[in-house]
């Protein structure tokens, strides 16, 4: 990231990029270049002319990993507590990046476990919390954990992703009645060998058009 300290901007666009990395949920970090912090979310002020969108996508573009299968807007944040920037608004953004992407190279941006998560700057710190709030608040209304998956999956892949997400462990049966009850997913042709066991058949993402918008699991059926 270019050198942003020159002068204050009015706000920023703080990007919190999540993604499934050795059975845990981890997020993007990069590395602070003023020392005051050793790692920090990426962000950047938004140019001129350019929406918060624009913004939010340009910059996880020059991140050089694949691009987020989802992103969107999860919240602002300007309570006085420290941002690198010094600016007194940061714009948060969420997004999804597919389990399997390349690392990213150079040593400037790493994925680091939410169970393990480096000192942040104080405002990004709350900017991590309030985004991983959204994701989950957006759970019942959208497909995010299909995000993070590939286009075929197993059932227990897909019931993993949930329970990254949301942080918490499953009933296997509660799942798969709720999975059921939503519509949203569709078995093909295929099959994949899950450890000692017979083989377990793949499913691919096909909601019925004749459903309603929603088109999540309904966390409540969950419980």
């Amino acid at each position: 990231m270019s050198d942003r300290r020159a002068r204050k901007p009015a706000h920023t666009i703080d990007l919190v990029l999540l993604t499934a990395v050795g059975g845990q949920l981890a997020v993007l970090l990069a590395r602070s270049p003023d020392g005051r912090e050793k790692w920090m979310l990426p962000w950047d002020a938004p140019r001129a002319g350019e929406t918060m969108e624009a913004g939010a996508s340009r910059i996880a573009k020059a991140l050089g990993i694949a691009e987020p299968s989802w992103l969107e807007q999860a919240g602002a944040f300007g309570d006085g507590k420290r941002h690198p920037s010094d600016a007194d608004v940061s714009i948060a953004y969420a997004g999804l990046v597919a389990m399997g992407t390349p690392s990213p190279v150079g040593g400037v941006y790493a994925w680091f476990p939410l169970a393990d998560i480096p000192s942040l700057p104080p405002r990004q710190r709350l900017t991590l919390d309030g985004a991983i709030a959204a994701v989950r608040g957006r759970m019942d209304q959208s497909p995010v954990a299909f995000k993070l998956l590939p286009q075929m999956f197993t059932l227990t892949e897909l019931q993993q992703m949930y329970e990254l997400l949301l942080g918490k462990r499953l009933h296997k049966a509660s799942f798969r009645r709720a999975l059921q009850s939503a519509w949203l997913v569709e078995p093909t042709d295929e099959w994949r060998s899950e450890g000692r066991g017979r083989p377990a058949q793949l499913y691919r993402y096909s909601p019925r058009k004749r459903r309603p918008a929603q088109r999540g699991i309904r966390l409540d059926l969950l419980n």
